[in-house]
Order: C-alpha cells, then sequence, then structure tokens
C-alpha cells in the first residue's frame, strides 16, 4: 500500500493496488474507487486532517474503555 497526502486539497490518497479503477463510490467524506470487478484499488480521504482527528478520539475511547473493562 501507498499513499499520498495533498496538504494544499487537504486530501489523503491511499493506494491499496495497481488496478485501474474504473468507478467510485462517495460516502461522506470517503471516495473509494474499484476496478469494474469490484476489487477496491484506491481510497481518498476529504478533508483528511480533520477525519483522522475523528479517528483518533474513537481509537482513543475505545483503547480506555477496552483497558477499564479488563480491570
Amino acid at each position: 500500500m501507498r499513499y499520498k497526502y495533498d496538504a494544499k486539497t487537504d486530501i489523503l490518497v491511499l493506494k491499496l493496488s495497481d488496478g485501474k479503477p474504473d468507478f467510485g463510490e462517495q460516502k461522506g467524506n470517503v471516495i473509494t474507487h474499484f476496478t469494474k470487478n469490484g476489487s477496491p484499488v484506491e481510497i481518498e480521504i476529504l478533508d483528511a486532517s480533520r477525519t483522522a482527528r475523528k479517528i483518533i478520539g474513537i481509537i482513543t475511547k475505545a483503547t480506555k474503555h477496552m483497558a477499564a473493562v479488563s480491570r
């Protein structure tokens, strides 16, 4: 997997394979590009810095919760 971040546009692109994307689907600020067979080849995350902060917050909460439950 390769990735590229563009600070000007705040877009993170995750390249999952070397396949050629034939179509894409957008859900919120995430666009997933697929081959004609439906295999994902690339993921674009729009507004990536804000999305990353949300993901980190979710992971942090879950980690704290799991630590409390395992005590």
